[in-house]
C-alpha cells in the first residue's frame, strides 16, 4: 500500500513540474519547434555565406574594402542596407536595481511583451514555408525578338537552353517527389538579387560566381564596370542583396516574375578547382577548420606541425573526408552538390549555363535581358591569377592519384548532378 502510494505521489509530482516548465518555456522556442524543413545549430556547416571563408579576418574586410568599388552609388547602397534582416533583439530586460518605481516596472514589462510580440511575428514570416506549385513560374525563358530569330547563332543558343531544361525537368520528375514544392528561406538563400533587370542568380562557387557578381553590380548600376570592382568588395561588401531578406511576398514575387538563373560546372573538375584554391594556397579558414580535421583523422603519423596548422592537405585524404559519412568537420558549399545549394528541383531555373561554355552562355543571358551593350562577361581570373585554371587535364591528374572505388564513389556521390546538367562520365571504368 505504502508503495502505491509513493509511486503515485512521484507521478503527480512530476506531472506538476511538466506543466510548471511548459508554463515557463519560451514561446518562440515552441515557434521553432513546429515550423518544418529549418535546421538549427547548424554552425559553420551550413552554407549561408558568399563562395569565400566567413572567418573573423573576412567580416574585418568587410570593412576595410567596402570601399573599394570608386563608382558606387551612397542612395544605392543605403537602400541595399535598408533591406537587410534586422537582428532580434533580446527582451529578457531584467532589473538592475530595487529602487526603479512600480510604473517603470510596468512600462518595462509592456515594453518587453510588445518587443516579444514582434520577433515572434517577424520569425514566422521569415522562417516559414513558403507553397508553390509546380513550374509555376510565369516566365519561362525570356523569347527570341523578330531580329534574333533570323539570327542563326541566338537560336541556336535558345534550343541549347530549352534542352537542358528539358533534361533538368525530366530528371527532376524521375527521381524527385514534388507534387507540392515547399519552399523555405533557407532554400533561396543564395539566390542574389538584381531588381533593375529583374534577375536572380543562384551562386555556384568555382563555376564564374565572382565575375557574376560584377556584372549584377554593374546591372545595379552600383560601378561603371566590372574592371572597377575587387575580389574583396564582391563578397564582403553586402551590395547585392539576398533573396532570403525579402519577406514572403517579396520572395513569392520575384520567384514568379524575375529570370532565374545558374551558372553549374562539371562535377570533378568544380572539386579539384576548389581544393586548389582552398588548400593548396595559404588559408586563415580552411586550413585551420578543415585541414586540421582532416589531417587528424587520415593521416598516419602527421607531424605535429601538420597537425597545428593544417596545411598541406593531400587530395586522397581530401576525397577520404567528403566520403566519410562520419566526417570530422561539416560540408562546404564550395563542394557540396549543386542539387542542394540551388534546389533546381523546387525552383524552375528559366536560364542555365555552363562553366564550359561560360563566355558565349553569358552574353546571350545577357542579350536576353536586355542588358547595356557594352556588358560583357569579364574573363579575367583575379585569384592565383599566374596559376592555369583547372581544366580537364588537370582534373585526371589529380584523379588518377586514387583508387577506382574512391573514383567510383565520388562520381555516386556527385551523380545527381551529373545527370541533371547532362555530364559524361568523367573516366571510362565508371558505371
Amino acid at each position: 500500500m505504502r508503495l502505491t502510494c509513493m509511486f503515485s505521489f512521484i507521478l503527480l509530482f512530476g506531472a506538476a513540474g511538466l506543466v510548471v516548465f511548459i508554463h515557463l518555456q519560451d514561446p518562440e522556442e515552441i515557434v521553432h519547434q513546429q515550423i518544418p524543413g529549418i535546421k538549427y545549430n547548424m554552425g559553420f556547416q551550413q552554407p549561408k555565406k558568399d563562395c569565400v571563408s566567413s572567418n573573423n579576418l573576412d567580416r574585418r574586410l568587410r570593412k576595410n574594402t567596402a570601399d573599394g568599388v570608386t563608382t558606387v552609388k551612397q542612395s544605392n547602397s543605403l537602400h541595399l542596407s535598408e533591406n537587410l534582416p534586422t537582428k532580434l533583439q533580446s527582451t529578457d530586460r531584467r532589473q538592475s536595481s530595487i529602487m526603479f518605481a512600480m510604473k517603470d516596472q510596468q512600462k518595462g514589462e509592456e515594453i518587453n511583451s510588445i518587443r516579444l510580440h514582434k520577433r515572434r511575428r517577424r520569425f514566422i514570416i521569415k522562417k516559414s514555408p513558403i507553397l508553390i506549385s509546380m513550374n509555376s513560374s510565369i516566365l519561362n525563358l525570356p523569347t527570341l525578338t523578330s531580329e534574333d530569330k533570323n539570327n542563326n547563332k541566338w537560336k541556336s543558343l535558345y534550343q541549347i537552353q530549352r534542352e537542358r531544361k528539358q533534361i533538368m525537368r525530366e530528371t527532376c520528375s524521375k527521381y524527385k517527389s514534388n507534387n507540392r514544392r515547399i519552399i523555405t528561406p533557407y532554400h533561396v538563400s543564395r539566390i542574389f538579387v538584381e531588381d533593375k533587370y529583374r534577375v536572380l542568380y543562384c551562386e555556384v562557387p568555382k563555376a564564374g560566381c565572382s565575375n557574376w557578381k560584377r556584372v549584377l553590380m554593374v546591372l545595379n548600376g552600383l560601378a561603371s564596370s566590372t574592371k572597377d570592382i575587387q575580389h574583396n568588395t564582391v563578397h564582403y561588401g553586402n551590395y547585392l542583396k539576398r533573396l532570403d531578406g525579402f519577406d514572403h511576398k517579396g520572395i513569392y514575387h520575384r520567384l514568379n516574375t524575375y529570370t532565374k538563373m545558374l551558372f553549374i560546372r562539371e562535377p570533378f573538375e568544380k572539386l579539384v578547382s576548389a581544393f586548389r584554391d582552398k588548400f593548396e594556397h595559404p588559408n586563415n579558414y580552411y586550413h585551420p577548420v578543415f585541414g586540421k580535421a582532416i589531417i587528424s583523422r587520415y593521416r598516419v603519423n602527421a607531424t605535429k606541425e601538420a597537425l597545428r596548422t593544417g596545411s598541406g592537405v593531400k587530395f586522397k585524404e581530401f576525397i577520404q573526408y567528403l566520403l566519410d559519412v562520419h566526417r570530422p568537420v561539416g560540408m562546404d558549399i564550395h563542394w557540396d552538390h549543386v542539387n542542394r545549394l540551388c534546389s533546381p528541383c523546387l525552383i524552375d531555373y528559366d536560364f542555365v549555363g555552363k562553366f564550359e561554355s561560360m563566355e558565349e552562355d553569358a552574353n546571350f543571358f545577357l542579350h536576353l535581358i536586355g542588358a547595356p551593350q557594352n556588358l560583357t562577361f569579364p574573363k579575367f581570373k583575379d585569384r592565383h591569377s599566374n596559376e592555369e585554371r583547372t581544366t580537364t587535364k588537370i582534373t585526371q591528374q589529380y584523379f588518377a592519384q586514387l583508387s577506382p572505388s574512391q573514383r567510383q564513389r565520388s562520381y555516386d556521390f556527385y551523380y545527381m548532378d551529373y545527370l541533371m546538367f547532362n555530364y559524361s562520365k568523367p573516366f571510362e571504368d565508371l558505371y
